[in-house]
């Protein structure tokens, strides 16, 4: 497979990927729905545009659930085979995908700074969570359901949930 972006698979390596690209932004998700899909305290996402984004030969499964944040539906991706939760896509943003960073072949590929993550639902985080300085942090989405953006709170000292 040509690459064009960052590559990664499942466990079993059945279900491989190329993002076409770098990532738009990192998501850093609180929420129950991602503590519950990768069984930690919260989800860390890198979030890529889906037009070049191409999954190999075999094709995730997908389940599909409605958000308790926003209603709309979200799409896990995941291999038949071993099961890995792979990506994420989005009736709220069809153009866009999220991954499972521990999927990428090389999760160090996607660096973490403050200007190109943000942390959403730390209203529902665990109790002594570390949110860092200088980073966007909302309560619970980045927007309201008709797309209206949420002025995010930008702590200058570490902060505990």
């Amino acid at each position: 497979m040509m690459t064009s972006g960052l590559t990664g698979s499942c466990l079993c390596r059945q279900v491989t990927y190329d993002t076409g690209s770098e990532p738009l932004w990192i998501t850093i998700c609180h929420c129950h729905f991602c503590q519950r899909a990768t069984g930690s305290d919260r989800m860390i996402q890198p979030v890529f545009e889906r037009h070049g984004f191409n999954f190999g030969a075999v094709r995730p499964k997908v389940y599909t659930q409605p958000s308790d944040g926003s209603g709309k539906d979200i799409n896990v991706h995941f291999c038949p085979d071993c099961g890995t939760k792979l990506a994420l896509t989005f009736e709220r943003w069809p153009d866009k995908i999220g991954l499972y960073i521990g999927t990428l072949d090389n999760p160090d590929a996607v660096k973490i700074r403050p200007d190109n993550c943000k942390h959403i639902f730390v209203s529902e985080a665990q109790p002594g969570t570390l949110l860092p300085p200088e980073v966007k942090v909302f309560d619970r989405h980045v927007a309201e359901s008709d797309g209206t953006p949420i002025e995010p709170t930008i702590h200058s000292k570490p902060v505990t949930t």
